[in-house]
């Protein structure tokens, strides 16, 4: 569908998601697969926390897909806080499938307030909702 890497700055080790599945201009969804390189893994498994990163390039992919499609660069700079967020599992085993779904629930400017879920299965992960400031400007 898209080369993520074209419109996030993320690279690995720091890059979780792997797959766009569905992008629109205020929602998305991503997957990736839980592995032994990602942050957090204690050499068996890989603490939940690190699904609140996969929110927020879940959201930046989304922005950089909007921004893409109307010629513009991918934004690089985003400030990212947790408003709130309620995690189901301390940890992830390795070769979990996750999928991640955003939905922006505002935008203004140079500051959004993006929903995301990450699941596996029928299972929910973590329900979260977070906060982006863009640090750098630009004129888009």
């Amino acid at each position: 569908m898209i080369d993520i890497e074209s419109v996030i700055p993320h690279r690995e080790p720091i890059k979780i998601i792997a797959q766009a599945i569905e992008l629109q201009d205020s929602s998305g969804t991503a997957t990736a697969v839980v592995n032994e390189r990602w942050p957090l893994f204690d050499g068996r498994t890989v603490h939940s926390i690190v699904l609140i990163e996969a929110v927020a390039q879940t959201a930046a992919l989304v922005e950089g897909y909007k921004r893409k499609k109307k010629g513009q660069d991918a934004i690089k700079g985003w400030m990212v806080g947790i408003k709130s967020a309620e995690f189901h599992r301390d940890v992830l085993d390795l070769q979990t499938c996750i999928t991640v779904s955003i939905t922006s629930q505002y935008s203004f400017d140079d500051y959004a307030v993006i929903n995301g879920t990450v699941t596996s299965g029928n299972e929910t992960l973590l329900t979260a909702v977070i906060q982006a400031i863009r640090l750098n400007k630009d004129e888009g």
